[in-house]
């Protein structure tokens, strides 16, 4: 990637695309409090909740392979990362204007895509800005992204308690706005990639051989499955804790934001002590944690307890995605905008399921989403482990 003579520093850059992250993901994050209240206006079950955030993340993950191709194609990084932002503005206004059920969930999708399209174009940067410390710098823009999702649910539940919820995420979308301006006037000191050709048949053909092959298609798996579990605890959990336990939005919002800051804090320090020891015993380790503590809060008699396990559990999984991202960039190499955005597509569109799978579980009870979420967990540690544990040289294992 060249540098023009006033570009960012590696410092600057990180710092900048932290809080381009943070504020591009806002509008985003709100829709997790967001949605008991859309479910409560429009009288929805639990499965349709479910499927709302579904379509929300599939909708939006129709993005990230395209922004990807897009960024290791074109020179002027900083021109497509500005155009995201007012993606973002523009299409939650939308879609805060929305009638009924199926025209939300479609706005929300396609307003989603331009959040999207932020992830592979800011990561595959900084990993081509800094290859020797994957773990750490995606660990390190993750952190914008997780403290939106702290902030943001934790800002919506106290707003909630005098504003409806499209008052709510009108409101949601003004950071996103305003650094859209900040980003207009920096776009010139983004650093620039080197020239590049358009991806040939050859580059696909090779892209897909990579990820046929067993292990290919088993990374695939694990991280769609690990994300399925995420997914499933971040729908339900806000549901559960109102429905259930009884919270109020605002104590619900505390709870979830809770989660997110333990991720957002564990993000740069899991990425960077993955770079040094393995991604592949990481992961196991925050899996199998994250299992744990989802079914301890099926167990305990105690409001108190169950959501402060639940609250564990997310942030747990949270924190492990760093290392997740890294385990498949060492995989692929080369073509990292493009690589990440396929791997955003499994985590974000295929993880995407594990809300409507929650949410069709949880019409019986929500104590059943839980024990999906717990065995989606185990389940991405035995794929991911077992499969390709035996030649694990790519994976840092």
């Amino acid at each position: 990637m060249t540098r023009p003579t006033n570009s960012l520093g590696d410092t600057s850059l990180q710092t900048i695309c932290v809080l381009g992250h943070l504020t591009n993901d806002w509008a985003p994050a709100a829709v997790w409090l967001l949605a008991p209240a859309i479910g409560l206006a429009f009288d929805l079950r639990p499965s349709q909740v479910g499927l709302l955030l579904t379509i929300h993340s599939i909708g939006a993950s129709l993005a990230y392979f395209p922004a990807g191709v897009l960024a290791d194609r074109m020179r002027n990084q900083g021109r497509l990362l500005v155009g995201t932002f007012w993606w973002v503005t523009l299409g939650y206004l939308l879609a805060s204007q929305a009638p009924g059920f199926w025209s939300l969930a479609i706005l929300l999708g396609v307003a989603g895509m331009g959040d999207a399209a932020w992830h592979p174009i800011a990561t595959g940067m900084l990993v081509r800005q800094m290859p020797k410390r994957k773990g750490q710098v995606l660990g390190v823009h993750a952190v914008g992204g997780t403290l939106a999702e702290v902030l943001s649910p934790l800002l919506v539940g106290f707003l909630l308690a005098t504003m409806d919820w499209q008052s709510v995420l009108q409101v949601s979308v003004i950071p996103t706005a305003l650094m859209g301006v900040v980003f207009t006037v920096l776009a010139g000191r983004i650093p620039q990639r080197h020239a590049s050709s358009a991806i040939s048949r050859a580059d696909l053909v090779t892209f897909v051989r990579q990820w046929r092959s067993v292990r290919g298609l088993c990374l695939i798996g694990g991280l769609a499955t690990y994300n399925m579990a995420l997914f499933a605890l971040m729908t339900m959990s806000p549901l559960f804790a109102q429905r259930g336990l009884g919270l109020s939005p605002a104590q619900t919002g505390v709870a979830f934001a809770s989660a997110m800051l333990l991720g957002s804090v564990g993000q740069p320090l899991i990425g960077r002590l993955s770079d040094r020891t393995g991604r592949v015993g990481i992961f196991a380790v925050g899996s199998v944690t994250a299992a744990a503590l989802t079914a301890g809060a099926l167990v305990i008699d105690s409001p108190l307890g169950t959501i402060t396990l639940l609250t564990g559990a997310m942030g747990v999984l949270v924190a492990i995605r760093s290392s997740v991202l890294a385990m498949a960039v060492d995989y692929v190499r080369g073509r990292e905008a493009t690589a990440l955005g396929f791997i955003f597509v499994m985590l974000d569109g295929v993880g995407a399921l594990g809300a409507v799978l929650a949410g069709f579980v949880g019409d019986f009870s929500l104590h059943y989403s839980f024990v999906l979420a717990s065995g989606l967990s185990l389940a991405s540690v035995g794929i991911i482990t077992v499969a390709l544990r035996k030649n694990s040289g790519d994976l840092h294992g």
